[in-house]
């Protein structure tokens, strides 16, 4: 600090000499620069701010890097250090994907009727309305054809089959006007070879908009896409037996509102032939989610900028790239709040990474993890507050705290803790580096603890008591939480 301050002086001195001795008196005390002018201003256009001659001779002015001498930590000052976006969002949605109001002139209006399939072959703008049953509106128009269906209060019941079905179209818009509602209530039939298991189903690209509302009851699927799916816009109430939303390569979200009640996943994206597919992207909107899996899995990556989250299930959100940049999430979870698994190769090491944003975690009770990594967690700003009876933190890898908040159990924490299960006393990662699991700093050893008693670091819970000298054997925990896993991820 003392080498700082005096090159920081010697900066104004610098300057000041270069404009001139009369213009400016320099103070310099306890760290800091002040100058105080004498009211004469220089007109030199090329002489240099602090920063510039710091740089020249290899200071800086940044403040990322310095401490105090209590090491008193400074999460409003401290610099995230981002791997930058791991989603490429530049040219995810067009303007016509964006649109919440198409011009409908020239549309053609269908309205549908009992017992009877509406084929759609050539591109253009489709206003659906009426109520039906066992009616589906069936898309099969060229392979370059752009297709947008309006949905103006439509109520479609079906039996087996779905109620809007995508055979063939480069893209097709589905776009909310008014109340509309779409259920199947019974076992899906196939259509050949194509599995059709959802209310509505396409093969190809899928964009939802629009300033109304969509209600769906499935007894399978949701929405099902085997191509690129997309929300901007819309109101969105789905209840679903399997996937409430699943779509092959991605889902991405700009805007919209969703309530969702699944008995599997909430949100699932995930192609079985390719696993550097499976993204999650959202933006913006508001989640009220209740699944009885995961709310949110991506096989390759999840990133989330901004949106209302409310979540409650066996899993929050899974992917093999977690990353949080913005947005409120609050998560009620039995299994796992976030977690980080291998399930893609195109990450080396899982890793669950905050920047920003407001997460809120409680877990239940048992071997659960309010984030779990199987490789990496990265905080470099946001507020994490997790709440949890066994673990709050757990990773396999590194953990780094950069900057942000962290509270364990209503206390706020200067380093990541880590789990008691099943890795012993673990190591935690600290603001502004990293301690590997297992392993102390600098061949320190770990603190002792007596018997029965838990760490300090540890959040409120008890541990077991042990004789002196022996480890709990948690390799049945590991073999269980395993088959857990991977039962939860079939599909």
């Amino acid at each position: 600090m003392k080498k700082r301050s005096i090159a920081i002086a010697l900066a104004v001195l610098m300057i000041t000499a270069a404009a001139g001795c009369d213009q400016a008196v320099t103070q310099v005390s306890q760290g800091e620069v002040s100058i105080v002018s004498t009211g004469l201003e220089s007109t030199d256009k090329n002489e240099k701010t602090i920063d510039e001659v710091l740089e020249d001779i290899g200071q800086s002015t940044d403040n990322e890097n310095v401490q105090s001498a209590d090491n008193e930590k400074s999460s409003s000052n401290a610099q995230a250090v981002t791997t930058g976006s791991i989603v490429e969002t530049a040219d995810l949605f067009s303007d016509r994907d964006l649109e919440q109001n198409p011009d409908l002139s020239g549309a053609e209006q269908l309205t549908v009727s009992d017992g009877q399939t509406l084929n759609i072959t050539q591109e253009g703008t489709y206003v659906i309305s009426g109520s039906a049953s066992n009616c589906t509106v069936k898309v099969d128009a060229g392979k370059e054809s752009k297709v947008q269906i309006i949905l103006d209060g439509v109520s479609i019941t079906n039996e087996n089959f779905p109620a809007i079905y995508v055979v063939s179209a480069d893209k097709c818009f589905v776009t909310l006007k008014g109340e509309n509602s779409l259920s199947v209530t019974g076992e899906f039939k196939a259509d050949g070879n194509t599995n059709t298991d959802a209310v509505i189903f396409s093969k190809d690209d899928l964009v939802f908009n629009g300033t109304g509302s969509l209600t769906i009851n499935s007894s399978a699927n949701g929405i099902s896409c085997k191509d690129d799916l997309k929300f901007t816009g819309g109101t969105y109430d789905i209840t679903s037996v399997k996937d409430s939303v699943e779509a092959k390569d991605s889902i991405s979200i700009y805007s919209g509102t969703f309530k969702i009640n699944s008995s599997k996943d909430a949100f699932h994206s995930e192609d079985d032939e390719d696993d550097t597919k499976g993204t999650i992207y959202i933006a913006d909107g508001t989640f009220d989610i209740t699944a009885k899996s995961d709310s949110i899995q991506g096989t390759s990556a999840v990133q989330i900028d901004g949106g209302k989250f409310t979540i409650n299930s066996s899993e929050g959100i899974e992917a093999t790239y977690v990353q949080i940049n913005g947005g409120t999430i609050s998560i009620d979870a039995s299994d796992d709040g976030i977690n980080a698994s291998k399930k893609s190769s195109l990450y080396t090491t899982p890793t669950i990474e905050v920047n920003g944003g407001e997460l809120t975690i409680v877990m239940g009770a048992g071997d659960t993890d309010g984030l779990d990594a199987n490789g990496d967690i990265i905080v470099n700003g946001g507020k994490i507050d997790v709440t949890a009876q066994m673990s709050s933190f757990d990773y396999d890898g590194k953990a780094e705290f950069n900057g942000g908040t962290i509270i364990v159990n209503g206390e706020e924490v200067d380093e990541i803790p880590q789990s008691m299960m099943p890795g012993g006393f673990g190591g935690m990662g600290g603001r502004g580096g990293m301690r590997f699991n297992g392993q102390m700093p600098d061949g320190e050893e770990p603190p002792e603890v007596p018997d029965g008693e838990r760490p300090s670091f540890m959040p409120d819970g008890e541990m077991p008591s042990m004789p002196e000298g022996e480890q709990p054997d948690f390799s049945k925990f590991k073999e269980k939480r395993s088959e857990n896993v991977s039962s939860d991820s079939e599909t």
